[in-house]
C-alpha cells in the first residue's frame, strides 16, 4: 500500500500503470455494473486510482475508500466544496458515508 503525498500527480506516479486496461467496472452486491470509469483523457487518474484500490483492498468499502480519498490528495477539498464535479470522488465520500461496497471489475482493452 503506498503512503499517499499530498499532490495528486505524484500519487499517480506510485500507482500500477493502467495501460491495457479499456475500463474499470464498479458493481453492487447483486454483480450490477453501476458506474464505469473508461481509459481516456481526462478519466485516466480515477481509472489507476480504483485499479489500484481494487488490487490492494480487493473490494471498494470503507477502508478502501478512506485511503482512496487520501490518494485524491489536494482533489478531495475541491471535491467536498463542490459534490458533482469529482463523482468518482463523491462516490468514495458516500461509501465511507455509509453506502454499500461494491465491487471493482477490470477489463481490459
Amino acid at each position: 500500500m503506498i503512503q499517499p503525498t499530498a499532490s495528486f500527480k505524484d500519487n499517480l506516479q506510485l500507482l500500477p500503470s493502467v495501460e491495457g486496461l479499456a475500463r474499470i467496472e464498479l458493481l453492487d452486491a447483486d454483480g450490477a455494473i453501476v458506474a464505469t470509469i473508461e481509459n481516456a483523457p481526462g478519466k485516466q487518474g480515477s481509472l489507476a486510482v480504483y485499479n489500484y484500490l481494487q488490487q490492494t483492498f480487493g473490494v471498494l468499502d470503507a477502508v478502501a475508500a478512506s485511503h482512496g480519498i487520501d490518494v485524491f490528495a489536494e482533489h478531495t477539498p475541491d471535491a467536498r466544496n463542490r459534490p458533482g464535479a469529482h463523482p468518482n470522488i463523491d462516490r468514495l465520500f458516500a461509501i465511507v458515508d455509509g453506502a454499500d461496497p461494491l465491487q471493482i471489475r477490470s477489463v481490459a482493452a
